[in-house]
């Protein structure tokens, strides 16, 4: 399967931000969070638009397939440990079940000799399913809806 990594459009911003406003409304538990959706949509805005450069617009035969955002040389939550942070995962519904999700996690693995890592939401068994299928493990425990998975080289 071929893919290209491009970088984000302007009009991408939308799209992954609703991509993410739809996980956040199925998984989180918000009489246990401390904000409204709509302050995390705001701050997940800011997100998307503070590190639009380390987005990456995933395309087959030119259409648009998938969004991942990767962030090289981050450490790990409290180690000096340094990696590349996976993050914003998200393949369009046409394009699902057709590999592109995985090949686009082995890609941005083979990117770093590092540790390579995510969050996700506990939630959300599909996704958890295939980051597992890849070597991926549960290492921590963020809060009652999410949990960190780690590359276990």
């Amino acid at each position: 399967m071929e893919l290209e990594y491009l970088p984000m459009r302007d009009r991408d911003l939308n799209v992954v931000e609703g991509f993410s406003r739809e996980l956040i409304e199925r998984y989180e538990d918000f009489q246990a969070f401390e904000m409204s959706l709509d302050e995390i949509m705001a701050w997940q805005r800011r997100k998307l638009e503070k590190r639009r450069g380390e987005y990456a617009r995933v395309t087959r035969d030119g259409e648009t397939v998938a969004y991942i955002r990767c962030a090289f040389d981050s450490a790990l939550p409290d180690t000096d440990q340094k990696g590349l942070e996976l993050d914003d995962l998200y393949v369009l519904p046409q394009f699902r079940s057709q590999g592109i999700g995985a090949a686009v996690l082995r890609r941005c693995c083979t990117l770093t000799k590092g540790a390579v890592w995510f969050y996700v939401f506990s939630g959300n068994t599909r996704a958890i399913a295939l980051y597992e299928r890849l070597g991926f493990r549960v290492t921590r425990t963020i809060s009652p809806t999410r949990c960190m998975m780690e590359l276990l080289r």
